[in-house]
């Protein structure tokens, strides 16, 4: 089969198409004909070398996680998927760039119908990591005052989906009014445009400067600490990009709750697994139910474009998930 291959640790030029071994359905696993994948931050560090360690660094890598695509065969002991099934899946060990995927069955999840296979693409990572940050470690309840960063970005979108899903009230901050209202139609009852607006304005306005009950922070960096100058005394924090040095007073001041989120730990367990695809079934029935919609870039790539939509995620210029489709296996 062809894959999109790296040999070393580099730039977006690096991916090369290469002949490998097609894999096959192991006890317990389903091989997936792989139609589409869609780009994370985490695969962009995978790559540049920024993260290492995660797929084992055992060269040469086939990247991304996200994968979309149909049945061709099922392995021994798997009940409930049949050659030809429509499924979706976030694969932490990595492999999507290619026309094949071997996938623990545990983690599949019907391909919503409503959506496209690059539709369905942008969803598994992004879902995933959404659902445990909002709803198994925020523990998001109706009528929360609920603050989403980066409403447009990939987790962002669909976080904001997520809680509206649960009946909070969501504000979600952004860089530009073309990017807020996006937000707003997304679900947003709130939009903050974070380059003209304080934290202390935003609270003050929406919360009667009380702070926010659950504040998810999909950016790092600084943007933590505004996260915990923004969550109201003894409210919760979600993170998922804390690799940085914070001074932890304003938590302590406050009494508040931090959560970091890294899904990829999730799936070292045979139990964690399992959750991913019991989330990743929730997430497709709220698709189903017309409560959840992927927001996609306008740009498209092929599977051999990989460095262009490495570059178009790199730009910061996106809106939404940058997708791929494998034109090749349609």
């Amino acid at each position: 089969m062809k894959a999109q291959v790296i040999h070393e640790h580099g730039g977006p030029d690096g991916f090369r198409t290469e002949e490998v071994a097609r894999p096959k359905a192991g006890s317990g696993q389903v091989l997936v004909r792989n139609l589409a994948t869609s780009v994370n931050p985490i695969d962009v560090k995978i790559r540049s070398g920024a993260v290492k360690g995660v797929l084992g660094e055992h060269f040469p890598l086939v990247l991304h996680s996200d994968v979309a695509g149909v049945v061709e065969e099922v392995g021994e002991g798997v009940e409930g998927f049949s050659p030809g099934d429509e499924v979706v899946a976030y694969v932490a060990t990595g492999g999507a760039l290619a026309d094949y995927v071997a996938v623990d069955a545990s983690l599949l999840a019907p391909k919503p119908s409503t959506l496209s296979f690059a539709e369905a693409a942008a969803l598994p990572l992004v879902g995933i990591t959404a659902w445990e940050a909002l709803v198994d470690r925020a523990k998001v309840l109706p009528d929360q005052q609920v603050l989403i960063h980066a409403a447009t970005g990939g987790v962002g979108h669909i976080a904001i989906q997520l809680a509206k899903a649960f009946d909070a009230h969501v504000s979600a901050t952004g860089s530009s009014e073309e990017k807020l209202a996006v937000a707003r139609r997304l679900g947003a009852d709130e939009g903050i445009n974070y380059r003209v607006e304080s934290v202390e304005d935003y609270v003050n306005r929406l919360t009667d400067g009380n702070g926010f009950d659950v504040v998810f922070d999909t950016v790092g960096g600084e943007n933590l600490d505004r996260s915990f100058q923004a969550a109201k005394p003894q409210g919760t924090v979600a993170a998922i990009a804390a690799r940085s040095t914070h001074d932890l007073s304003p938590l302590h001041g406050k009494a508040l709750t931090l959560h970091v989120i890294f899904i990829l730990l999730t799936q070292r367990t045979a139990a964690g697994r399992s959750h991913h695809g019991q989330i990743m079934r929730e997430i497709v029935r709220l698709v189903e139910e017309g409560k959840l919609t992927p927001l996609l870039d306008e740009h498209r790539f092929r599977f051999e474009e990989v460095g262009e939509a490495h570059r178009r995620l790199e730009s910061g210029q996106a809106l939404g998930k940058v997708v791929l489709e494998n034109e090749r296996m349609v």
